[in-house]
């Protein structure tokens, strides 16, 4: 079993967010969730076209010309990470991202093919603020 010291960080935006539709994935793979944070505010985040489940694409853009979006990061044992890793499906990758805090672990990035048919959903802060609206909207 690795250490501490020798845990991958990823930055979760998404499905993958303690409690939603993905998270299992991360703990089946031994992960542990380090920290709750934002990302500088250097992103445009969208809810993808199709699902289930649905996912957010975070895109990085010019640094300050963006928001900061609510954002997990995780610790996986090497092993773990690198099955994690190559399980993802394309528009989604993995990136540098950077957060609030100055750290940049790698994290979920999405490829600008992905976002046709994407809605833009920056302006809600994070995707449970998103899914949160569409749950109050769904009930209405």
């Amino acid at each position: 079993m690795s250490g501490d010291a020798d845990l991958i960080e990823i930055a979760v935006v998404g499905a993958h967010l303690s409690g939603l539709a993905l998270n299992h994935e991360l703990v089946a793979r031994g992960g542990v969730l380090r920290r709750a944070l934002r990302t500088a505010p250097s992103y445009r985040l969208f809810a993808l076209a199709g699902g289930p489940p649905r996912r957010p694409g975070l895109l990085r853009i010019a640094e300050g010309g963006g928001t900061a979006i609510a954002a997990e990061v995780w610790a996986l044992p090497p092993e773990g990470f690198a099955r994690f890793v190559a399980a993802i499906p394309a528009p989604l990758c993995i990136g540098t991202v950077r957060l609030e805090d100055g750290t940049a672990p790698k994290g979920f990035l999405v490829e600008p093919e992905g976002l046709s048919g994407a809605e833009e959903i920056s302006r809600f802060g994070g995707w449970r603020a998103y899914l949160d609206h569409l749950a109050s909207r769904e009930a209405a």
